[in-house]
């Protein structure tokens, strides 16, 4: 099945009449929206909706979870993002969501709508009219307002009936009988199945009997204030919400002071989070970071936290989090924990940004990727109060943005940040690098030739300062060394060892010699990409492995000798840098040069080899999640299969490069002499196939599932 929808919870229960109401409205209507309090159960309900539903829509059901955004500016990018749109195109951001989905039959699931309704509406309004085939199913507390909405409004369950006491019992781990006081405690929540769930957790704790007492004493009298925090206008079941609230309030009143604690802080995170994540950013005063493990394992007993995925992430309910940010504000540390979270994320970026180079590579791409709500969130934080370090943040973690497909968001944040912060140097000119990369990812090659000369600028000034800087420290260990004698100016190489630097290029001038010759490749000058950036590694000291801009010299260079025609050297500097990034078990560079492999073997009449080298380089972009990788490395594999004479392999893998490509938001590119080789081979193969075979070929791989494409195309055998 295309698509992408989360697996279902396994404690659901009932909503059979629900269920089929909102079957219905979907197979008659083209926006549904579920309606009802926080708690009742509108993500499930959409969720088993979605899954039943989703055989009907030729393209898939995909799910957007729409509670990590306090804002609108990234909504058109989670959209995207959450339907394999990998956005590249420079242009307005609804413009490549609208053509992904202009000619497919889907269904789109867009979750917790309520605090951006208005946003949600005016999208929903433009992907409907531009998508004859979307239908949207949306989860809201309130309306969306659009034209042709069709609401089904959700009620807790009835509270004295089966559903509610089954919940119960599978939630708690006990069997219930009807009667008692678990139908009692039903009847008191009046069924709202988050209600239920976190009385099931005390149930766990201290017995159904004990439960039933307690909220009889404290649900009798009127909510006490500290119940009524989650107050706020609400076009739905205001009565019932006050339920939900208390039900929390009691919740946090029977949690341990330091649990309590915890909860508060806990609020700043927008995504998952990790134990040391958790320790780093909620650790002080009295929870100290040894007390902070105990405290956690509570709130999860208590299900205020959802027990941590196979990953070891915990997560809570965004009405849970609203009520901990709440408490949180009242104790007057929001400030205080927002900072802590947001330098904890700027730490971890610049640790990802300092360890790229090398074997943990991978892992902190993946660690960047699994973090991406909560380094956007402190992002946003350091863009208000600290704008030099929210240009250290995004800088240091755009390239894996760019890589990860994320390039509108790379992009949004590294200019916002470069045009607040008045910071110079290292950031600056890194921040401008990888506004460059993501400009000439995007095609956008007139603003990215002025960025990278902006970017060159930097660099030069930037070490220019650093090398006169420590050669004026030099210069006056020399006369303090050597009292009475004038200075007369201090050679490098007469530098004491302490004091001695590099007048020589460094890595911010190598990376932006490398920038330079990205965008000379890409536009087709493969001279000008070989001339700039060996001008400065002739200048540079060091090995090709040195560092990660060295590498993306080196890497320039193979590909510039590449385009020049120069395949025997271009091969054998590729070879030798593979290895060297095999010995330092360097990812990104070694999958860039399985391409560049291809590339010669398929220039060299070699179409084995070249099939070889692309096999290896989509294994790579797969790991790092790169669908403009992906789409490179199919063209080149479907590009070898043609030229070998293997027309139906060469059919498929380019039908479903063709998906990926679609994916992008663009239409095919790559370097030049690829495209000739590939239109060369596959116009060969139609006419030794016949144009009705290789387009059912084609199409059917286009039309079905983009990973089952891949893998087929891993294996190297085509099946159905």
């Amino acid at each position: 099945m295309r698509g992408h929808l989360p697996d279902e919870n396994p404690g659901f229960v009932g909503r059979r009449t629900e269920l089929e109401r909102v079957s219905a409205a979907l197979a008659e209507h083209r926006l549904v929206t579920v309606t009802g309090v926080g708690g009742v159960g509108k993500t499930r309900l959409a969720l088993r909706a979605a899954h039943r539903a989703a055989d009907r829509y030729a393209d898939g059901a995909w799910w957007t979870d729409l509670t990590p955004l306090d804002g609108d500016r990234l909504l058109v990018a989670l959209v995207a993002d959450s339907v394999d749109l990998a956005d590249h195109t420079p242009g307005m951001a609804t413009t490549a969501l609208r053509r992904r989905l202009a000619d497919d039959r889907l269904l789109l699931v867009l979750d917790s709508c309520e605090h951006l309704a208005e946003p949600c509406a005016r999208l929903v309004a433009e992907l409907l009219a531009a998508a004859p085939g979307l239908t949207v199913l949306a989860t809201s507390r309130r309306p969306l307002g659009v034209e042709g909405e069709r609401i089904v409004a959700l009620d807790p369950l009835p509270p004295a009936g089966r559903d509610a006491l089954e919940l119960l019992r599978r939630a708690s781990g006990e069997d219930f009988p009807a009667a008692g006081p678990a139908g009692e405690i039903c009847v008191r929540l009046e069924g709202i199945p988050l209600a239920l769930e976190l009385a099931a957790a005390q149930i766990r704790l201290q017995g159904a009997e004990a439960v039933r007492d307690q909220l009889g004493t404290r649900f009798d009298a009127p909510p006490a204030a500290r119940f009524d925090l989650l107050a706020h206008t609400e076009r739905v079941w205001p009565s019932r919400h006050q339920t939900l609230r208390a039900a929390i309030g009691w919740s946090h009143e029977l949690s341990a002071p330091l649990e309590r604690l915890l909860w508060a802080r806990l609020s700043v995170f927008r995504g998952p989070f990790d134990l040391p994540s958790a320790t780093a950013v909620c650790a002080g005063g009295p929870l100290d970071p040894a007390a902070l493990p105990a405290a956690l394992d509570g709130l999860v007993r208590s299900s205020v936290v959802r027990p941590p995925d196979a990953g070891g992430r915990f997560r809570m309910l965004d009405t849970i989090r609203a009520y901990g940010a709440t408490w949180l504000d009242r104790t007057g540390e929001t400030g205080a924990v927002a900072d802590r979270h947001a330098a904890h994320f700027r730490g971890l970026a610049v640790r990802a940004d300092t360890e790229w180079h090398g074997a943990r590579q991978l892992h902190w791409y993946r660690a960047v990727d699994a973090h991406h709500t909560d380094l956007r969130t402190a992002f946003d934080r350091l863009l208000r109060t600290d704008p030099d370090a929210a240009l250290d943040l995004v800088g240091s973690v755009a390239f894996a943005w760019s890589c990860r497909g994320r390039l509108r968001e790379a992009r949004d944040g590294l200019e916002q940040a470069l045009l607040l912060s008045g910071a110079r140097g290292r950031t600056r000119a890194r921040a401008l690098w990888a506004l460059g990369v993501t400009l000439v990812l995007q095609g956008e090659f007139g603003p990215a030739q002025e960025v990278s000369e902006r970017c060159a600028r930097e660099a030069r000034h930037t070490e220019y300062t650093e090398y006169t800087d420590r050669a004026e420290h030099a210069e006056r260990a020399v006369i303090a060394e050597h009292p009475g004698h004038a200075p007369v100016g201090v050679d490098e190489d007469h530098l004491p060892a302490a004091g001695r630097t590099r007048t020589r290029p460094g890595d911010l001038t190598l990376d932006a010699a490398a920038l330079a010759g990205l965008l000379a490749l890409t536009t087709g000058r493969p001279m000008a990409a070989h001339v700039v950036v060996g001008h400065v590694l002739d200048a540079a000291r060091g090995g090709p492995a040195d560092s990660a801009a060295r590498l993306r010299c080196h890497l320039v260079q193979v590909f510039a000798l590449t385009g020049l025609g120069r395949l025997a050297e271009a091969r054998e500097r590729a070879l030798a840098l593979h290895a060297r990034c095999q010995e330092l078990d360097e990812h990104w560079t070694r999958t860039a040069l399985e391409y560049q492999l291809a590339l010669t073997g398929l220039l060299e009449g070699d179409p084995a080899a070249a099939a070889g080298h692309a096999r290896a380089m989509l294994e790579g972009t797969r790991a790092l999640g790169a669908s403009l990788g992906v789409a490179l490395g199919l063209d080149v594999l479907a590009t070898a299969l043609a030229a070998a004479g293997d027309g139906e392999r060469a059919a498929d893998v380019s039908g479903t490069g063709e998906a990926y490509w679609r994916s992008t938001g663009q239409p095919r590119r790559g370097l030049p002499g690829l495209r000739a080789l590939h239109e060369k081979y596959t116009d060969t193969i139609r006419a030794t196939l016949g144009e009705p075979a290789y387009e059912e070929i084609f199409l059917r791989a286009l039309t079905g599932l983009p990973q089952d494409g891949l893998d087929r195309a891993l294996r190297g055998s085509r099946g159905d």
